[in-house]
């Protein structure tokens, strides 16, 4: 992180930030090993603490590979888990036993399964989970104690299940989940009426009883918890803030969840800093909104009075940086999202190979952006990339609209199904609709009889979480399909211009899914070649709740690097969107594209025609608002946040951040 300090006084824990999740979880991977190899050096086991959710998995991917290449043994590893929740068996699909199975325990060989400890959720009083608990602490007692702690944090920073308002003294015991908590875990349970109320936990006082603690916390959702916790007093508000206290616990962050520390949010005011034209940027709209004047506005006592004249000193006057950061974003605006068209190849050239390139322009240049807004534009080739089929008119609906409306060919392509995001009431109307449309027409019906009293029976007898029968998971599929081509023609693509994908790394029927694999990433790379397109737009929107959007991004930044030199891809440029979980910041933003009230009107009648979404969402995340209103108040909050920089009103923007392979 170029503009980041590498320490900061104001956190009272050691932190580790990496751009990438991904170099976290090897990194605290290793650290796992090594422990591991450590103790099997001097002959002792090695007792873990291990943790389950979504932070973890890519650390036990990790372990098992290397456990699988023969460089990593478990014969002297004991394992005690934080916790379970109460009333699942086992063998239940939403139970931890289970989780802890699928990602690491049934993929090493010479573990002792005596060795494994996960608590009981299964018991039948409260005398019996007492009883269960102080076992479970006598057990990890007799092993010596915990060596390595792998910890996630829930989103109001909660460790284990130890929800806000823990105390710092407690010790394994049953608990009851905060809403918030059921809310997050919704997704597993296909509903939150489905989420135990209850679950045992490993206490606060057993946790900080572990001689090294790690904690992962990745994305957006994790930023202000993880500052209070790093930064904020020690409180049972946030438990995890008691790691504060522990002599050798470290935080490992990715770039997002790190967002909200001083040395990322205003590093200005921590320490030296480099002043790249981010970070001015950065620091001048920080001064703006806290002061709620515009730009332009701003004076070198405002600069000097909120710790800021290193800038003015570094990089010139108040007056002079003033106005450059207020044309660089000014500049960044444009109503014409397809750019200059100068310089590329028309749809008929790009297949000829008759074009040639005039250069490029400097992004973000006043001029740039006069050529950009002032020349007729040339029909180009545009695809944008949707990891469900919902986020393209989310995240990107008015760019979407304006681009079909300029003339530009279109095309939008859907990476996943979305399938298991429909509720099964909805698949059961549509089955009936066909049922009763045969009837009333006289029409041969494509459903029989006993596939659609299969459903209903599957319907009627399935349990939270279990696969869909393959039938039904092919209407589910449908019925997203239908809605995106349906939302997409509000927008103005047309219905032969949907390129539905299905990439395999989504095709579990569950929640969980299989790894990124070379043929995923094949798949993005044909349709690369095959359209060849001038602009490609993809989700940089990577907080949500099941990693899709990751997973997604990542298949498309592997395609980019296969074909980043063919001649083609070399007047090629890449948008990244967001909207649905979160939105860019003004000073990340590399395009701005105004709407009026007309153009987001627009914009939510094509959400709307995702009516398996609508209203209640299977899957809605910890944002409680429907997926137009996040996308209406997140465009009109962007608006008046440049209105409040000094900028041209606008009733409401979409950004995007250009990427570079």
């Amino acid at each position: 992180m170029d503009h980041c300090v590498t320490s900061d006084s104001r956190e009272h824990i050691k932190v580790v930030i990496r751009e990438d999740s991904d170099d976290l979880s090897r990194e605290v991977a290793s650290r796992i090993a090594q422990r591991i190899a450590e103790k099997a050096q001097a002959g002792l086991c090695c007792v873990l603490g291990l943790a389950t959710g979504s932070s973890p998995t890519q650390v036990y991917k990790w372990l098992v590979r290397w456990h699988r290449e023969g460089a990593l043994s478990f014969w002297n590893v004991i394992t005690f888990n934080l916790d379970e929740y109460c009333g699942l068996q086992p063998d239940d699909l939403q139970s931890y036993h289970h989780f802890m199975n699928v990602h690491l325990f049934d993929h090493l060989s010479d573990i002792d399964r005596n060795n494994i400890h996960i608590p009981d959720g299964t018991f039948s009083s409260t005398e019996d989970i007492r009883k269960l608990c102080a076992e479970y602490e006598a057990v990890i007692q007799a092993a010596g104690g915990i060596d390595l702690q792998l910890l996630g944090m829930g989103r109001m920073g909660h460790i284990g299940f130890n929800e806000s308002g823990s105390a710092r003294y407690t010790r394994t015991r049953a608990v009851y989940l905060d809403r918030v908590t059921r809310v997050d875990a919704a997704s597993d349970f296909f509903g939150e009426p489905h989420v135990p109320k209850k679950a045992v936990t490993m206490g606060v006082a057993t946790i900080l009883e572990a001689r090294e603690i790690l904690l992962l916390a990745f994305g957006e959702n994790k930023t202000s918890s993880v500052a209070k916790a790093v930064e904020g007093p020690v409180t049972p508000a946030v438990p995890a803030s008691f790691l504060q206290a522990h002599p050798n616990a470290t935080f490992y962050l990715d770039g997002a969840a790190s967002a909200g520390l001083s040395r990322v949010k205003t590093p200005w005011l921590v320490g030296d800093v480099t002043w790249s034209i981010r970070l001015q940027k950065q620091a001048v709209i920080w001064l703006a909104r806290r002061l709620k004047r515009s730009i332009l506005k701003l004076t070198a006592e405002d600069y000097a009075e909120h710790s800021l004249q290193d800038l003015c000193e570094t990089c010139g006057p108040a007056e002079a940086l003033n106005s450059r950061i207020f044309e660089n974003l000014q500049s960044a605006i444009t109503e014409s999202p397809a750019g200059h068209a100068s310089g590329y190849p028309t749809a008929g050239q790009a297949k000829s190979g008759t074009a040639e390139s005039s250069g490029s322009d400097i992004p973000n240049s006043p001029a740039s952006k006069e050529r950009r807004d002032s020349a007729p534009p040339m029909a180009k080739r545009i695809l944008g990339m949707s990891p469900h089929p919902d986020d393209d008119v989310i995240s990107m609906g008015g760019t979407l609209a304006r681009l079909c409306q300029q003339g530009h060919e279109v095309h939008v392509a859907y990476q996943t199904s979305g399938c298991i995001a429909v509720h099964n009431h909805d698949a059961l109307r549509h089955l009936d609709f066909v049922q009763h449309l045969s009837s009333a027409t006289g029409v041969s019906s494509p459903v029989a009889g006993e596939d659609l009293k299969r459903v209903q029976q599957f319907v009627q007898q399935r349990k939270p979480g279990q696969v869909d029968d393959p039938f039904l998971q092919r209407v589910k599929t449908l019925i997203r399909y239908t809605e995106a081509r349906s939302a997409a023609g509000v927008c103005g693509v047309s219905y032969d211009k949907c390129i539905f994908l299905d990439l395999p790394f989504y095709q579990t029927g569950t929640v969980a899914k299989k790894d990124l694999s070379d043929k995923d990433i094949q798949i993005v790379v044909d349709l690369f070649r095959r359209l060849r397109p001038h602009q490609i737009y993809a989700a940089g929107d990577l907080s949500d709740p099941h990693g899709t959007h990751r997973t997604c991004l990542k298949a498309i930044f592997k395609a980019l690097d296969v074909v980043k030199t063919e001649d083609w891809f070399q007047h090629t440029q890449v948008y990244l969107y967001r909207g649905a979980w979160q939105e860019w910041e003004p000073y990340e933003a590399d395009m701005a594209v105004p709407m009026t009230s007309s153009d987001l009107s627009l914009k939510i009648d094509a959400i709307f025609r995702h009516e398996s979404q609508k209203d209640r969402a299977l899957f809605p995340g910890a944002d409680p608002r429907e997926f137009w209103q996040r996308a209406r108040d997140r465009n009109e909050a962007t608006a008046a946040l440049y209105n409040l920089l000094g900028l041209p009103e606008n009733h409401a923007m979409e950004l995007f951040v250009e990427y570079k392979p």
